[in-house]
């Protein structure tokens, strides 16, 4: 399995972990690193809150020396409050500038950001024009299919995207209107992976290793993009890779490796946030990892009153192996 070359950057393998709000934090990113994720994307930040110093955003833009190749994500819609962003993190150690045109949640929406500006593809041009005037880091886009059914202009993006010196672009194969419901129509990534020259890197329902390996063989995409199939399931990268390199399909971990999975995020977790924000944060996260496990409702029940992590590794001890 050869690697994948953004610009400058070069990855030792085509598996990216897609941007999550609310997921990609530190420590999580750091557990996919060591699964063989191959570019971890951070959580997107806004460039206003950069601009005005957001105390939340300092979190955000934390990077670990063990991540690298990393890319950190900004979303906006002014070309000017955009670049001045990239201009005021230029210290910031990470290795590729991402900007996000895929959001669907409407507070986003609605303020002509993320998957808005599918809509408006001059503005998206002249953005990403001053994107990568602005970084001397490469520059990528993260888009969707369209904005709605009738607005499908995937390929109309790319091009503007490569044309405004964009290193890769990430296709999500559903539109802002489907959200995460329904297919992924892969199609629209073969269809921009034949238009632009750039590397193209799919993404939308790859949640096993042969899912990953058919969406390459079907759209003739670059690299992999895996988002929701990663949560609660780090191992997806250790067992994309090696599928695509050997053939073997190697078994899911079973319940004591995801058991100690759990309690290494969560102390990751709580020695990053604190145990409050911590041990929070991470009730998501055990419902991710133990989803299909017997009794896993009544499970995900007491998880979401747990106030600490003895609390935690409790629960834990009383799930058979």
């Amino acid at each position: 399995m050869k690697g994948l070359k953004i610009g400058g950057v070069t990855l030792e393998n085509p598996l990216v972990l897609a941007p999550m709000a609310g997921v990609t934090d530190l420590p999580f990113r750091l557990l996919c690193k060591e699964q063989g994720a191959g570019l971890l994307c951070m959580e997107m930040v806004s460039a206003k809150a950069i601009l005005y110093k957001n105390r939340n955003t300092a979190e955000l833009l934390q990077i670990d020396g063990r991540e690298h190749p990393v890319s950190l994500q900004l979303f906006g819609d002014d070309p000017k409050v955009l670049s001045e962003a990239a201009y005021q993190i230029r210290e910031c150690p990470f290795d590729i500038l991402d900007f996000n045109m895929g959001c669907p949640v409407p507070k986003v929406v609605n303020n002509g950001e993320g998957s808005a500006l599918m809509k408006n593809p001059e503005l998206a041009g002249r953005i990403l024009s001053a994107l990568v005037r602005a970084t001397d880091r490469p520059v990528t886009v993260k888009i969707r299919r369209g904005f709605d059914e009738e607005h499908v202009n995937a390929v109309e993006i790319a091009r503007i995207a490569e044309n405004a010196g964009v290193a890769a672009i990430a296709v999500h194969g559903r539109t802002r209107e489907q959200y995460y419901s329904g297919q992924a129509d892969w199609d629209i990534i073969r269809q921009v992976k034949e238009a632009v020259s750039i590397p193209v890197i799919g993404n939308g329902d790859v949640n096993s290793p042969e899912k990953a390996r058919a969406m390459m063989e079907e759209t003739g995409c670059d690299g992999v993009m895996i988002g929701r199939g990663s949560r609660g399931n780090p191992w997806i990268f250790f067992r994309t890779r090696h599928y695509l390199e050997t053939g073997e399909l190697l078994p899911p971990p079973g319940t004591a490796e995801v058991k100690a999975m759990i309690l290494r995020h969560a102390r990751m977790l709580l020695n990053y946030k604190g145990e409050y924000t911590g041990i929070r944060e991470m009730r998501k996260h055990v419902a991710w990892y133990t989803a299909g496990f017997p009794h896993s409702a009544r499970l995900r029940s007491r998880v979401n009153e747990v106030q600490s992590l003895e609390e935690l590794e409790r629960i834990l001890e009383e799930i058979s192996v």
